[in-house]
């Protein structure tokens, strides 16, 4: 029988959580820190490019940290910090009282922490991981042991987002409130589940891949030792299928982010909804079909070249579409441009830049003057950065004051915005000019006298300028914390979807009685024709509600040694034997599941009273 809610520590309740708000500010705090972490070793390796042939860092450093830039970047900064919304507000805008699998939901958090530390642990046993985010063989077979952190970290941490993702599928398919038919979705729901089916689908390559690369360097098979009879070139294909959907499965929810911020803050509805949601599904099968235009110096041939070429530029179409749609919500808006309709704004300019050179390196046989040359490294910041990272932005600023309870100060949001548009243009633009001259990338130094000086110095001030933007958002949060405008009120921004319906804060069932939807923009729909609050598809009645369970971090804890057990089988003189860490792993992972299994947990009630002491008083929004 249900009993009632267990009363915790304060360490203790978020240890143990499994409520999907509070997972998504865990998600938001650990991806902020990856973020941060390697942002630093970006301006390190740009101080070293400031000046021909400097020596701030040695060449293996630079080696390192280029290789943990790119892979944290990605894996443990953008993914988790998109993680962070899509926990938190796609149960609010479906009408869901939590996800499908709230264990499952902790667990996924636990696992990919565990195995962003496993990978950070390097840093202690002779240095990062130094063969590139893309990790190619037979670079990435030599015997390095940072290398056996890369794998081992991301074969944990990919663990965490798959099954994440399976849960995010499962909540937007079986858990929508009545009236909440897909065509209904808001776009940042559409283009997480679209992005969930992605890391479904390219993540398990990536871990057969990782697998293959464990076993060669562990157990030492020959999967990519062609003399045995391996292939180098199978690691690109595989790295590939799975690295080029990665982009999409970044951008789409940023295009979400993107969906939801232009409406509220242009008084408009999204221009051309269905449009936009068939363009997200076209954008996501391409995605999946044009991997080899990565490799088209591989030499694959003619044929093949051409036809990966022409699917390459195919994207570009329906991301017109996005990018039409959103200038056409805004035309004729009553816009207003605060900090993030700045960023969600200047997203689709900087966007449409990163996209223009994408075509440009889709045409093969160009493609061969530019590969390996920093015109590369510009296109994908300018979509990385130009695109994921100001869309987050444009997504902190709006959806701070639901999950926070407070706003961020503008003005100083406003100066953060100049300062860190103005520090990416220098930064990332002048790199397309210094890929043109023929500078090749993932160089640590470079000779004086061949015109290069000026632009990387350029260049190098640019990363200045966003450092200082960044540290002035970390002043941003403090001083808003103290002196920030507090949000009473459920709908500070007069928007129009169904996280805005709820009370601020957010109660820890989301919604007293489960709301009946009976249009797009629900919320926008009952100011209109209702009386601004949503209606009610059930009466007030217990809300049943999950336990709290310390097993996600545990488990995630075995999986961390099973890990470093099996780097230690490399290590030179380990203090224990490596087989005992790796056998103690499972018993803790394997142990904790059986537990789960055999342990009955009905969860609770919460009960009418209190929800009904909680309900918003009539005037109240």
């Amino acid at each position: 029988m249900a009993a009632v809610k267990q009363e915790k520590s304060v360490i203790m309740d978020w240890l143990t959580t499994v409520d999907h708000k509070k997972l998504g500010i865990m998600y938001l705090i650990a991806g902020t820190l990856f973020f941060c972490k390697a942002g630093l070793m970006a301006v390190f390796m740009r101080i070293q490019l400031m000046f021909p042939e400097n020596t701030f860092l040695s060449g293996q450093t630079f080696n390192e940290f280029i290789t943990m830039h790119g892979t944290i970047m990605l894996f443990l900064a953008a993914t988790p910090l998109l993680f962070a919304f899509m926990n938190y507000f796609i149960p609010l805008q479906i009408g869901a009282r939590d996800v499908a699998f709230p264990f499952v939901n902790a667990l996924g958090f636990w696992i990919f922490l565990s195995g962003g530390l496993l990978l950070s642990t390097s840093w202690f046993f002779g240095g990062g991981p130094d063969a590139g985010w893309t990790a190619y063989v037979p670079l990435s077979t030599q015997d390095r042991l940072g290398i056996d952190f890369y794998v081992l970290g991301l074969q944990v941490s990919g663990i965490g987002t798959l099954i994440s993702a399976i849960n995010f599928l499962v909540t937007i398919v079986n858990m929508r409130a009545p009236g909440m038919t897909m065509m209904r979705l808001p776009l940042f729901v559409w283009t997480s589940f679209i992005s969930s089916t992605l890391i479904l689908f390219a993540f398990t390559p990536l871990a057969a891949g990782l697998a293959l690369l464990m076993l060669e360097r562990i157990f030492d098979a020959q999967f990519f030792v062609p003399s045995a009879g391996g292939n180098v070139v199978i690691w690109q294909h595989i790295f590939w299928i799975f690295g080029h959907p990665e982009v999409y499965i970044l951008v789409l929810p940023a295009f979400g982010i993107i969906s939801e911020v232009i409406p509220a803050f242009s008084r408009k509805r999204l221009f051309g909804y269905t449009a936009m949601v068939f363009a997200t599904m076209i954008i996501a099968f391409l995605g999946f079909m044009v991997w080899a235009h990565h490799m088209f110096t591989v030499g694959m041939g003619p044929v093949a070249n051409s036809v990966f070429a022409v699917a390459t530029m195919t994207i570009a179409v329906p991301t017109g579409i996005k990018i039409f749609n959103w200038l056409f919500t805004m035309w004729g808006g009553k816009i207003t441009f605060n900090t993030a309709m700045l960023f969600a704004s200047s997203f689709v300019p900087t966007f449409v830049l990163g996209g223009v050179t994408g075509v440009m390196l889709a045409m093969a046989p160009v493609d061969y003057l530019y590969h390996d040359t920093y015109f590369v490294v510009a296109h994908f910041h300018y979509i990385i950065v130009g695109g994921i990272v100001l869309a987050l932005f444009a997504g902190l600023f709006y959806w701070y004051p639901k999950m926070f309870n407070h706003k961020l100060n503008e003005t100083l949001g406003k100066w953060f915005f100049v300062l860190f548009y103005i520090g990416f243009h220098l930064t990332f633009f002048i790199q397309h000019i210094l890929g043109l001259m023929g500078m090749p990338r993932r160089v640590y130094t470079y000779l004086e006298g061949q015109g290069l000086d000026a632009y990387n110095m350029v260049s190098t001030i640019g990363t200045f300028f966003m450092t200082a933007g960044v540290l002035l958002l970390v002043v941003n949060i403090i001083y808003s914390a103290f002196k920030g405008e507090r949000v009473t009120v459920a709908d500070p921004w007069d928007a129009r979807t169904l996280e805005w319906a709820v009370p601020t804060p957010v109660p820890e069932y989301n919604f007293a009685q489960t709301p009946q939807i009976r249009s797009l923009d629900p919320l926008f729909y009952e100011k209109i024709h209702g009386d601004g609050t949503m209606k009610p598809a059930e009466p007030i009645d217990e809300i049943h509600m999950p336990n709290g369970s310390i097993l996600p971090l545990l488990i995630s804890i075995g999986l961390y040694f099973v890990g470093f057990g099996l780097i230690m089988l490399e290590m030179e003189n380990a203090l224990i034997n490596p087989w005992i860490v790796v056998v103690g792993g499972f018993a803790i992972t394997f142990g904790c599941m059986a537990v789960r299994s055999i342990k009955e947990d009905h969860g609770y009630h919460v009960p009418i009273d209190q929800i009904k002491r909680e309900l918003p008083r009539k005037g109240e929004k």
